[in-house]
């Protein structure tokens, strides 16, 4: 249900259908009025939740409109049962309900209408179609934004009118409610005629392509990211966006969903979504030289059968998961992997991708992690625990949070000398696992209960003023940026656009967006001095983010995944737990990420190795296997890996324009050779 408050209003509306039905057969006005009341609310409040329950109905033949005319036939029988199937209002009734219903087609029409035509074939952001084509407003908000619930509650004033007739015996308050439902509903109909004709109707699905087409031709895009996933996936494109900011060629972003461009970060470059495979096949790429992919997907021969550009796979993550040697990468042109593991990994799965179109580019996203030079004097030091999900298998070894997470919160707290806990449970733990949810809810009381005694111990103290001071900072960038996002305090985003309206109007402020990255990193910095540099917190969210805690921690506890990989980039020591129990050196054989780490069983009792590593660098046994193991995952300092990556583009950029320099003068003499081939005929 996703709330108490949910599940408590399911089970209202369901009860109460029983209960209007036993108020009509009895009958009774005032037990139907309010049965009816528990069922508008009821319904009302899950819709405005969006809850399962209310998706659901429509699938066993209790939707939305099935609910309204089941209590308004209810509500005829009530009439019935109290005498009145010989008076005028038993028949209006009647005629109301039925003329209702009759304007629900038109109006579903039109709304379905209206929906289609302002739906894009090519959805863009930071592309200039305004200048191209016209693109008229979006309807009002009202009206389309969940029109059918709005539509069938004008219902509302014929009940409670009739209502009232029966209470009272007079069809007077019945008649008024009749006719100011039949006319609500007729006007809202009528209002949505105007957004199906004339010039509030967008141009058509060819006009908006050549448009595409047009800017395209005049942009001259070189390189392109290209992506399609579901929405859960955002965060592989995501990832990307600041890397594509900072490349020396002309980037283009193309997605093939537009959930995904919902949920597409903010960026300075150009987006078109293209959910049509015809219509991207069509649309005119001639420019593009590099064509970059960051998952292995169906949708992507789409693009990649186009000869005139290389295609890479790039991925979204360095780890030593299956999908990291997927056999689908073989039909790339390159593959561009972090460092020499990537490499190794595709050496040793002998998947068909050879060693030679494997290219090392490092991370760029990486650029953010700050390096390690011990913990400060004076400050305790802080130990990140970031456990990673469950998964969809059921392996044990996914994430510690069942067996160990417990276990090594415990210790931590406990330390002595003391360390401050930092813990970041992966955003979808306990979404598969029930037990995953609960060991969540048990290690996040153990943080907060350790924090709230750490409060009053006197061996930590705290500089109020300075945290007040931060505080104060946080309020007022928080308050800028919800300006900067249209949002008012409280509230969400204002405007009412739909898709077209967001393609014409998508331009992205530039001035606005840096504003917002440099009030983000005044953000971070004044959080982490709001609070006590010796409390233990939970964090969950977007913000703080997984970076952001890298770089105020000195270690960190994990599980086998891409931020094992990443928190390598900082040098600090680190510690992964073997779940699955597979011993140290099989543990390290399978994960070449762990090989610099400490290994942690079930029980946590190594966690002191790491510990020690943190308070005594010079002593740490791993600290140079640390530095050898990032050289090999992550590939060298020097140069940047932006440096590297964009080196890597340039090249291939060069190995595209070859090909197709090569095939444009082998296609040039083809019929020179027929020419000739003709003439000694002749000759012959």
């Amino acid at each position: 249900m996703g709330s108490a408050a949910e599940l408590a209003a399911a089970a209202f509306m369901m009860l109460g259908f029983p209960a209007l039905m036993l108020a009509a057969l009895v009958p009774s006005v005032p037990a139907f009025a309010a049965a009816a009341a528990v069922t508008y609310l009821a319904d009302h409040y899950l819709h405005r939740k969006g809850s399962y329950l209310v998706n659901r109905l429509s699938k066993v033949r209790a939707g939305l409109s099935i609910r309204f005319l089941i209590r308004q036939l209810l509500l005829i029988l009530l009439l019935a049962r109290l005498g009145f199937a010989d008076d005028l209002i038993y028949y209006g009734a009647i005629a109301c309900f039925i003329a209702f219903y009759g304007l629900q087609a038109p109006h579903g029409a039109l709304v379905t209408l209206i929906r289609n035509r302002r739906r894009m074939p090519v959805a863009t952001r930071n592309v200039d179609l305004a200048s191209r084509i016209r693109i008229p407003d979006a309807p009002p908000r009202g009206l389309l934004h969940r029109s059918a619930e709005k539509m069938l509650h004008l219902d509302l004033a014929a009940v409670a009118g009739i209502l009232v007739s029966a209470a009272l015996e007079s069809a007077v308050a019945g008649f008024v409610g009749i006719g100011v439902t039949v006319a609500l509903g007729c006007l809202y109909v009528l209002a949505l005629v105007p957004y199906v004709r004339g010039r509030k109707i967008p141009p058509n699905a060819e006009t908006v392509l050549a448009a595409v087409d047009d800017w395209l031709r005049e942009y001259r895009p070189e390189t392109v990211l290209y992506f399609s996933g579901s929405k859960d996936s955002a965060y592989q494109v995501n990832m990307w966006l600041e890397t594509m900011e900072q490349l020396d060629s002309k980037p283009l972003i193309i997605l093939r969903e537009r959930v995904i461009l919902n949920n597409l970060a903010a960026t300075t470059v150009p987006v078109i979504c293209v959910p049509g495979g015809v219509h991207l096949m069509n649309l005119d790429l001639s420019n593009v030289r590099v064509a970059l992919y960051a998952a292995n997907v169906g949708k992507n021969i789409h693009l990649l059968r186009v000869p005139t550009m290389k295609h890479v796979f790039i991925g979204h993550g360095d780890s030593d998961k299956l999908a990291s040697v997927n056999p689908y990468s073989k039909v790339y042109d390159e593959v561009w992997t972090a460092g020499r593991a990537g490499r190794d990994r595709y050496a040793i799965a002998d998947v068909g991708v050879r060693d030679e179109d494997i290219v090392e580019v490092g991370r760029p996203q990486l650029a953010p992690i700050q390096g390690w030079h011990g913990v400060p004097e004076g400050r305790i030091p802080t130990v990140l625990y970031a456990p990673t999900w469950e998964g969809w298998d059921g392996n044990p070894g996914n994430t510690s949070i069942v067996l160990a997470g417990e276990n090594i919160v415990k210790k931590l707290v406990k330390a002595d000398p003391p360390v401050r806990v930092l813990y970041k449970p992966h955003p979808f733990t306990g979404t598969v696992s029930k037990e995953a949810g609960a060991a969540h809810k048990r290690i996040t009381a153990l943080v907060e209960q350790a924090a709230a005694e750490r409060a009053t111990d006197p061996r930590f103290t705290a500089d109020t003023a300075a945290q007040a001071a931060a505080k104060a900072e946080l309020a007022r960038i928080e308050a800028r940026l919800a300006e900067l996002s249209g949002k008012s305090k409280g509230g969400k985003a204002g405007g009412g656009g739909d898709e077209a309206e967001a393609t014409r109007d998508g331009l992205l402020d530039v001035a606005k967006h840096e504003e917002i990255a440099r009030l983000r990193a005044e953000w971070n910095d004044a959080y982490w001095r709001s609070v006590p540099g010796h409390e233990h917190r939970v964090i969950t969210g977007a913000e703080p983010r997984l970076y952001d805690c890298f770089n105020v921690s000195d270690a960190m506890v994990s599980d086998i995944s891409s931020v094992v990989s990443d928190f390598i980039a900082s040098g600090k020591p680190y510690a992964v737990t073997d779940s699955a129990e597979l011993g140290v050196e099989e543990f390290k054989r399978q994960n070449t990420a762990v090989r610099a780490a400490t290994i942690l069983s079930n029980s946590a009792a190594e966690l002191g190795e790491l510990l020690d590593a943190v308070r005594d660098p010079s002593a740490d046994p791993l600290a140079e296997d640390r530095k050898e193991l990032k050289r090999y995952l992550l590939g060298p300092d020097e140069p940047t890996s932006i440096e590297q990556f964009n080196t890597a583009v340039a090249n291939l950029a060069i190995k595209a324009e070859t090909r197709n320099v090569g095939q444009e003068s082998r296609a040039a003499a083809i019929p020179e050779q027929r020419v000739s081939v003709a003439e000694g005929d002749v000759t012959a």
